[in-house]
């Protein structure tokens, strides 16, 4: 859907706390307008009394669960996201062990934060010498792409991709329609 309405009663703005329609077009915010005043051909998603505020994404996180969950886990890193008004946070794929390379990772990783989330979060998933044929049933679970290091990652769970480890995994990312991650580019 390229267009649609978010309509509270509670929409925090610039001006403050007060009822609005939030219209969005093509993944951004297009107008704030008074409630009740969408455009009638626009589908509207009703919050009610829910609160509607904008929120950040932090597209670099590093949540140590499971493995490592005394460095940080789901709870407090989301908690003190929220906190900082981020609204959504993408897991890099170590650090946790299992790291996340595998179908079957993923899944420790989706049973570890159950129950746990105080935001939105979305994974990166990892390229690793070997692990070419998890790469597409990843991405088809949610993925948001893929980081691969050229030097040791810092960790023995994550070693680092060849060139003849990208020329396997990058046929699988492109089917998928996922980015590998640039060390000099990231988020």
């Amino acid at each position: 859907m390229s267009a649609f309405v978010v309509r509270s009663q509670r929409a925090v703005t610039p001006g403050g706390l007060r009822p609005a329609d939030v219209v969005v077009r093509a993944g951004t915010i297009e107008a704030v307008l008074e409630h009740g005043a969408a455009p009638a051909e626009l589908p509207v998603e009703d919050g009610g009394e829910l609160a509607l505020l904008p929120g950040l994404v932090d597209t670099h996180v590093h949540v140590n669960e499971p493995g490592r969950t005394e460095w940080e886990g789901y709870t407090t890193a989301t908690q003190a996201a929220a906190a900082g008004g981020i609204t959504t946070l993408v897991d890099m794929p170590l650090n946790c062990l299992p790291v996340t390379t595998t179908e079957a990772a993923l899944d420790v990783k989706l049973a570890a934060l159950e129950g746990q989330l105080w935001i939105d979060c979305g994974f990166w998933g990892g390229v690793i010498p070997g692990n070419a044929a998890e790469l597409t049933p990843m991405a088809a679970r949610g993925v948001a792409g893929f980081k691969a290091f050229l030097v040791h990652s810092g960790i023995d769970e994550f070693p680092n991709a060849t060139e003849a480890t990208l020329r396997e995994a990058m046929p699988h990312l492109a089917a998928a329609g996922v980015p590998l991650l640039d060390p000099a580019t990231m988020p």
